[in-house]
């Protein structure tokens, strides 16, 4: 189907630049919902008719069929967590009474829906442990709607709670109701205001919507979001105060028994700051402020200058991830070089102990409460499913929760972490799986994912779709780049802004080191990556066509000077830039951006491009016109796929069979492109 084009040209700052399938940023649009079903159709087909799909298919169900549980809480002496046995569309909600008794559902989300496309996104329980305020979302959007269980009485309340993205739930201490966050009612504001103007309601039990009490906002700053937490002790109302993926944060606070403004305890937006927990007035924070790797300060409410602030536990070599405060103590996750490692202090500072982790690999959670003398924590690593373990602070004794079995021999595998050189000299570290018999000959398929963004770190986890490439003899790379928080800010600021170039530098520096270092060569290694590691993987492809045999990219940013018109898209300005109002970052974002550095006649790899369409965070119009124009410029016969899923968003949510089913095309794809046996 041919696509018409605009010849419009838009000036940026003096520069014209052509935009010519822009009519695909309306959904509606009839030729594009026409082309985007061809486009669906035909990748479709051609998936279907690769003949080791099927057998992918059948193999990764068989792997998938095992229990995964989620982090637990203990709430009211009773123990509370989500757990999918196996190949359910979405994961149940337990209870256990005590640790040794038999755990039972209380919320089965997979009643919501008949397909398991309505997915739990945030649970959070009053303190006595009788209601369940839970939020979901349906076919994988971030928009979510929050209803009332009552737990004794296994059944729902009428109470319906519309209009939120990315809302905490925090209860009021006698359980009578509770605080969130939502945005303008749609239609009641601009398109470009759908997740502007964010206030903070309170809402009480057996109530309308309608009737919630207006807690806070900030009209004069519509882009502020509030992110409200009640303290432990049931004294404080506390608002996160953000702007987008910013790493820097205000905190405001008010007694929670009255009604007066809130303070504004720290407004400067210098840091980031997360509130540990407190004792009376003292507020207890993990931040970044003077210390780009983290450090924990003391703050007296009466006395809150920061001459007055009291260091706690000052910044190391290693990066704080998450700090909990538990049995009095505060547990203090760090990584270092991307592993994982858990220190107990006391409240003062003072080293208490260390957990001993399973292995090397990554705590992804730390539960616990000021009064408890227990904690939970996952550990994961790519040859070690997710598994839950408690320790019991006052005998210093851990034990297994819930550690799944798989169908897999990971005794013949290994994980190996190697440094190499990205173009600037700088080290970076790779993680590498694959056959401990593996021969370093340069013909393996090999598989090299990344994301470098946002302060997410790639530390190792485990995704059981790996283990069919595994299997098959295929090697799993995974490149810690610039742009994460390996290293603490320092690492996420020189991947960011005007540095972005530099996560490029060092994906395209890691497939040059597996290519040199004989683990594979240009024909057989392919490049993944998701969201901004869509963006990742886009532009690597487009900046070193040469270099890999086949590229997947999932949900990808391509439209750099225009993204931040979408949906989410204006939360990540602080991260990437805004073309439009800077002529400084419209001058870093067009030179890396994707979509506008295709070149006619470019002999691209094979492409894989998967969208959804109810994908509201990094919307479909990426992938289409990202695939119109390679379609439209490349030279050569390398295909170039693009398929949009159906009932399916940015990925949260989705149930087990999409899950599977994506996984599947995406192996299958590689297999075909790659020659894998």
């Amino acid at each position: 189907m041919a696509l018409p084009k605009d010849i419009t040209l838009y000036d940026y700052h003096g520069t014209k630049v052509a935009d010519p399938f822009r009519y695909m940023e309306d959904p509606t649009d009839p030729q594009t919902k026409a082309w985007s079903q061809i486009q669906t159709r035909v990748t479709r087909e051609y998936l279907d008719s690769i003949p080791a799909r099927a057998k992918i298919k059948k193999s990764l169900t068989q792997l998938w069929n095992y229990p995964k549980t989620k982090l637990p809480k203990r709430v009211a002496g009773k123990y509370f967590f989500q757990r999918n046995t196996g190949l359910e569309s979405q994961a149940a909600v337990y209870m256990q009474e005590d640790l040794d008794s038999e755990p039972r559902v209380i919320l089965d989300p997979n009643t919501f829906s008949s397909d398991g496309t309505i997915a739990l996104t945030t649970l959070s329980f009053s303190k006595d442990g009788r209601f369940l305020a839970y939020a979901r979302s349906e076919s994988g959007s971030d928009w979510q709607e929050i209803h009332v269980l009552d737990i004794a009485a296994g059944s729902s309340l009428p109470d319906a709670i519309r209009w939120c993205k990315f809302t905490s739930i925090p209860w009021l201490p006698d359980g009578s109701g509770f605080f969130y966050t939502r945005f303008p009612e749609p239609g009641s504001v601009p398109p470009e205001d759908a997740v502007n103007f964010s206030k903070v309601y309170l809402h009480r039990l057996g109530t309308d919507q309608s009737e919630d009490e207006l807690i806070f906002h900030r009209p004069d700053y519509k882009e502020m979001g509030f992110t409200p937490q009640v303290t432990e002790d049931g004294e404080y109302l506390v608002l996160e105060v953000w702007v987008g993926t910013e790493p820097e944060n205000r905190i405001y606070y008010r007694k929670l028994a009255e009604d007066g403004p809130f303070v504004r305890l720290l407004d400067e937006s210098d840091a980031m700051y997360r509130l540990i927990g407190n004792v009376g007035s003292i507020f207890y924070f993990h931040t970044t402020k003077e210390a780009p790797n983290g450090r924990i300060i003391a703050i007296d409410l009466e006395k809150p200058e920061p001459k007055n602030w009291q260091e706690i536990i000052a910044q190391s070599c290693a990066v704080i991830e998450q700090v909990t405060m538990v049995g009095q103590k505060l547990a203090v996750l760090y990584v270092q070089d991307a592993f994982s490692s858990i220190h107990l202090f006391e409240l003062d500072g003072t080293s208490a102990e260390t957990i001993a982790l399973p292995g090397l690999g990554t705590v992804s959670g730390i539960s616990g409460k000021p009064m408890d003398e227990e904690l939970f924590f996952t550990f994961t690593s790519y040859l070690h499913p997710t598994s839950v373990y408690h320790y019991d602070l006052s005998r210093e004794k851990l034990r297994v929760f819930a550690e799944p079995r798989l169908d897999f021999n990971a005794d013949d595998y290994e994980t190996k972490q190697v440094f190499y050189e990205s173009k600037d000299g700088t080290k970076v570290p790779m993680f590498i799986t694959c056959r401990k018999d593996i021969k370093l000959d340069g013909k393996n398929p090999t598989l090299l994912y990344g994301y470098g963004g946002f302060g997410i770190s790639m530390t190792p986890v485990f995704d059981v779709s790996n283990l069919i490439w595994l299997e098959a003899g295929g090697i799993y790379a995974v490149a810690c780049l610039r742009g994460g928080n390996e290293y603490g800010e320092s690492w996420h600021r020189k991947g960011m802004l005007e540095n972005k170039q530099n996560v490029f530098d060092d994906f395209i520096s890691a497939a040059e080191w597996l290519i040199a270092s004989n683990y594979t060569n240009t024909q057989k290694l392919a490049i993944m990556g998701r969201s901004n590691g869509g963006l990742l993987t886009a532009a690597c492809m487009v900046q070193r066509p040469d270099l890999y045999g086949a590229v997947v990219s999932v949900v990808p940013v391509i439209d750099m000077l225009r993204y931040h018109r979408f949906t989410a898209g204006r939360y990540w300005i602080g991260e990437y830039g805004n073309a439009e109002a800077s002529a400084e970052h419209f001058r870093f974002l067009y030179a890396y951006s994707p979509l506008h550095n295709i070149r006619f006649g470019t002999v691209y790899p094979p492409v894989l491009i998967l969208t959804a369409e109810s994908d509201d965070r990094v919307v479909p119009m990426h992938s289409k016109k990202f695939a119109a124009t390679l379609q439209a410029a490349a030279g050569g016969s390398n295909p170039i796929y693009l398929y949009v899923e159906d009932k399916a968003g940015h990925g949260a949510g989705k149930p087990t069979t999409k899950l599977i089913d994506a996984a599947a095309d995406m192996f299958a794809f590689l297999w075909d492109q790659l020659g894998c046996q």
